[in-house]
């Protein structure tokens, strides 16, 4: 990294830790009114780390401008001031009787309470978290940071993507350290994983630096700018390809031989059981995901039943297609099949043409008396880049509180993703009427407190995935599939997806199941394999539309002919993402008030 540019960015860093001892003092002062607290102690969180603020556009300015020049760290120092800057901030909750706030107010207080909760009990299990990864690691969100939530918006952001491009290197090296500092601790991924791991890093660097999307997205996401040369881009590119030469390869590289370094002491054993303390790792995890208390072995069985429930659903409307031998899963791979894109640059194109016309169709149907709110902001779809497609799975990345950049939804295009069979479920779920009508809506909500608007402090799974499998859930019931079978079965098949997912991460993570068991259940290799570095975030999504639908109806048979559809999606999406007791408070706040 040039020092010039290192001596800024340690300066900026420390210019903003300036402020810490301000959070101590208030600790001990009289407590101010709690939106004060809440706005106070937000921005302190968020100045200390980059990312967050740059994803969320959190400030504005000069302030806003400084932090986009920079990566949060991801050494143990960050981690162990973010854990004493949530113990700071309990302490200070502890300071209001939230039983005498107005309800919105104890509700923002108690969301913010469970948040912090949860990342003070994460401490003991932090180790746990694999830094390297292909899913959610250090060489997944790295990338993730420049190509897809940077700005790009003038030179200015085009100088500050370089500064913050220079950076890499050494947030990367701070990742391969804790990862070697781990593996000396018996604390290895499982073999299946490292290679999965190794491999996308080799693709990674494996092409010229100027065709890497670190070098790329300069030229892609500014072709627009009005005030931005071709020659400029081009020189942008141009230093751009040596920092990812000379900087960023290099240190991939140095990952793929750690983790190579590491296959000779991993095993094949695939969940947290493998630990002395996997259990406590496994509840801390469950509860954490789901909002319950529910255990491994409950999450389990209601996987079962929804699984035999939805198959006997199945299997009549796969007859009625003709589809009458095998099991539901081999008759769904020949629908797959039968429903599939070609393998290649036409067939990748017309699946993104495709779902542009599912998010338009969507979009209409959701105004039509199901919602009467709806974000402003536009979501778009596009595609991973290339050395995602093997281990990505679907996603949707938050507009920021400006709108300068719509709701993003990105595709893995794997030869098993080009189908047509659940796209559409598939799309509802990420975008319309799913994750982008929640998190985007939350966002634009002025009456919520700034860490609720952007999920400062870590989101509710159950809350956000339960929503969106609600959305899914929603488009059956409200006839979106009228005389498509097809259509029908996918979002059936979606559904029995997620249920498979709490069979199988409680069986890899509680009760010693194999890799290959988890996928002869039902579930493809690359979603295992995410459920292994991941766990427990697969049972959120169940878990979640389940009790969603359960509040629905409860206040459907409560309010009678008073029930309105729209009325109480408006009540679960004006909360934002929060733990599911708080929603069914809520709800049962909202029959009251309807009665």
């Amino acid at each position: 990294m040039n020092m010039s540019l290192r001596t800024f960015a340690l300066k900026s860093i420390a210019r903003y830790l300036c402020a810490l001892p301000l959070t101590v003092s208030l600790a001990h002062a009289q407590p101010q009114p709690i939106e004060e607290f809440f706005e106070i102690f937000t921005a302190e969180w968020v100045r200390a780390n980059p990312n967050l603020a740059i994803s969320t556009g959190y400030f504005s300015g000069e302030e806003q401008r400084l932090l986009e020049q920079q990566l949060t760290p991801l050494g143990p120092e960050q981690r162990q001031a973010q854990l004493e800057q949530a113990r700071r901030g309990l302490e200070q909750l502890d300071q209001y009787d939230l039983s005498s706030l107005p309800d919105a107010l104890r509700i923002s207080a108690e969301v913010m309470q469970w948040q912090l909760q949860m990342i003070v009990e994460g401490e003991a299990f932090e180790d746990y978290d694999f830094p390297l990864q292909q899913m959610s690691g250090a060489n997944v969100n790295l990338i993730n940071q420049l190509t897809v939530v940077h700005p790009l918006r003038s030179l200015a952001d085009m100088e500050s993507y370089l500064t913050r491009l220079q950076l890499v290197d050494e947030r990367m090296n701070e990742a391969l350290l804790q990862s070697r500092q781990l593996a000396e601790r018996g604390i290895i991924p499982p073999s299946f994983i490292l290679s999965a791991t190794i491999e996308q890093l080799s693709r990674f660097i494996s092409g010229p630096a100027e065709d890497n999307p670190l070098t790329t997205t300069l030229i892609s996401k500014t072709a627009d700018l009005a005030d931005v040369t071709d020659a400029q881009r081009s020189d942008f590119a141009a230093r751009a390809a040596i920092v990812v030469e000379q900087e960023v390869y290099p240190a991939w590289q140095a990952a793929v031989d750690t983790l190579q370094n590491q296959q000779a002491r991993a095993t094949s054993d695939a969940g947290l059981w493998r630990f002395p303390n996997g259990a406590d790792i496994y509840a801390y995890q469950l509860r954490r995901y789901t909002t319950t208390d529910y255990t491994a072995d409950q999450i389990h069985e209601i996987g079962l039943r929804e699984v035999a429930r939805i198959e006997e659903t199945m299997d009549g409307l796969l007859r009625q297609l003709g589809l009458n031998d095998g099991s539901i899963q081999e008759r769904v791979a020949t629908l797959r099949e039968r429903l599939a894109y070609s393998n290649d640059d036409e067939g990748r194109a017309q699946i993104m043409q495709d779902i542009d016309i599912m998010v338009a169709d969507a979009l209409e149907r959701s105004a039509g008396g199901l919602f009467d709110r709806m974000p402003k902001a536009e979501v778009i779809a596009q595609p991973y880049p290339r050395f995602r497609w093997d281990n990505a799975a679907a996603s949707y990345t938050a507009p920021p509180l400006d709108g300068s950049r719509p709701g993003i939804f990105q595709m893995p295009l794997r030869p098993s993703r080009l189908t047509n069979f659940a796209l559409r479920s598939l799309v509802y779920h990420e975008t319309v009427p799913g994750h982008h009508f929640q998190i985007a809506l939350v966002g634009e909500d002025p009456n919520l407190p700034k860490f609720m608007q952007t999920r400062a402090f870590g989101g509710s799974a159950a809350s956000s995935e339960g929503w969106a499998l609600y959305a899914e859930q929603l488009a059956n019931e409200y006839g979106w599939y009228d005389g498509d079978i097809e259509g029908l079965l996918g979002q059936l098949d979606s559904a029995l997806f997620r249920a498979r997912r709490l069979v199988v991460d409680t069986g890899l993570h509680a009760k010693g199941w194999t890799r290959e068991q988890a996928i002869d259940f039902g579930i493809e290799a690359s979603e295992i394999e995410r459920y292994v570095v991941m766990p427990g975030q697969a049972t959120s999504y169940m878990v979640g539309q389940l009790r969603i639908t359960e509040l629905r109806e409860k206040a459907r048979a409560a309010l009678g002919d008073k029930f309105e559809i729209a009325q109480f999606h408006n009540v679960v999406l004006s909360l934002g993402v929060v733990p599911l007791p708080v929603l069914e408070r809520a709800v049962d706040a909202y029959i009251a008030s309807t009665l």
